[in-house]
């Protein structure tokens, strides 16, 4: 059986913890900052969890992270 490989586009936005979160960065944080809101921007630099359905679907593009 062949390795599988690693969505690279995946591996670049996705993060695998040592207890199986999937951390990803939030959007709309590189430009047009100057209309959003200081609380918005704060709360936009900050990593999230994904929820559990999107979770198994990162696992299958980053077969050998966990």
């Amino acid at each position: 059986m062949p390795k599988l490989k690693t969505k690279r586009s995946a591996a670049k936005r996705f993060r695998i913890t040592r207890t199986g979160k999937v951390m990803f960065h939030h959007a709309s944080k590189s430009h047009l900052l100057r209309k959003k809101r200081k609380t918005t921007k704060r709360r936009l630099k900050q990593s999230d969890a994904l929820p559990g359905g999107e979770r198994l679907k990162v696992y299958r593009m980053l077969p050998y992270q966990l």
